[in-house]
Order: C-alpha cells, then sequence, then structure tokens
C-alpha cells in the first residue's frame, strides 16, 4: 500500500496497457461504455467520504480520459486524491445488456500546455475550458448473467490473467 493507502505505483497500466494484456476483454469494456453517455464516477471527498457524480468518458489514442467542467468538485477530488472507480451506465430497466462494468484506477489531470490535451480538444471538441484526466487501471471487473443460469464476474488487474468466477 501507498502512504495514502492506494495500491503501490507499479500495479496499474494505461488503458492501451490493458488493451494489450486483455485484449477481449477489453473490448468488450470499450463497447459497453460506448452503448451510452453518461456513466458514474466516484472519487473521494477531502474527508474521505465517497462521491458520486456523473460522468462523459472517453477512449481516444489508447487512454481511458475523463474530461469534466473546470473547478467541478469531481476534479478537484481527483487532483486531491488520485483514486476513482468508474461504473457503466446500466442502462434502461434491469437487463444490464452488457453486464455491469466497473474501472477502478488513478487519474492525473493533463495540463494546457500538453500536447495529450490538444489532441484530446481537436479529436472530441469538449466545452472550453475543462479539466482533462489521464487514468491509469488498477483493476476491471464485469458481471453479468449467462445462459439465464450463471452469475459471471470477470476481474482482471495489471499482470494478471483475466479471472472468470460463475456462481448459480
Amino acid at each position: 500500500m501507498t502512504s495514502n493507502g492506494g495500491t503501490p505505483e507499479g500495479e496499474a497500466v494505461s488503458w492501451a496497457g490493458f488493451t494489450v494484456e486483455a485484449p477481449e476483454f477489453a473490448a468488450a469494456v470499450e463497447e459497453r461504455f460506448g452503448s451510452f453517455v453518461h456513466h458514474v464516477l466516484a472519487t473521494l471527498r477531502k474527508d474521505g467520504s465517497p462521491r458520486t457524480s456523473g460522468l462523459e468518458v472517453r477512449f481516444v489514442g489508447g487512454q481511458l480520459w475523463l474530461g469534466m467542467m473546470t473547478g467541478s468538485l469531481k476534479a478537484l477530488d481527483l487532483r486531491r486524491d488520485p483514486r476513482f472507480s468508474l461504473q457503466a451506465n446500466p442502462g434502461e430497466g434491469t437487463g444490464m445488456g452488457g453486464g455491469d462494468v466497473r474501472i477502478s484506477g488513478r487519474a492525473f489531470e493533463v495540463g494546457d500546455e500538453e500536447a495529450a490535451k490538444a489532441g484530446y480538444v481537436e479529436e472530441v471538441g469538449p466545452p472550453e475550458p475543462f479539466h482533462l484526466f489521464r487514468t491509469e487501471v488498477t483493476e476491471v471487473v464485469r458481471t453479468y448473467v449467462e445462459d439465464d443460469t450463471y452469475l459471471v464476474v470477470q476481474v482482471w488487474k495489471p499482470g494478471e490473467p483475466v479471472r472468470t468466477l460463475k456462481r448459480t
């Protein structure tokens, strides 16, 4: 553990690193997030309690990007403590087509002068000014129902294969 309770620095990878380690799983996760525009981001408040907020996410240039309005509380939370969890929009009703997908990791703000931010602006065209955070992934979890019989949970962590657990 690091001093702030997170995982050691070596246990996180970029989105591109995740796609290299688990390409089929990464594709399923991107597809699930691509099904809807808005998702739910969890950050940590100054007092350590959780904060959930709506958020649009983008997969651009091998990265998972979190963009948000200037001065938003979630941006201030991430500046103070980079740990986050992101849950894909479950969709309409309770079917959760494609499953329940969550990504955990750390997010680091990209400065206005960095080429990555200029590339993001060119690709996405967000309203400016805005905060942009590059992510490092520490865990990805997908839960879904298979054949109306099994609850399937897939878990990936850096340097490990995807683990699949099935329950009836």
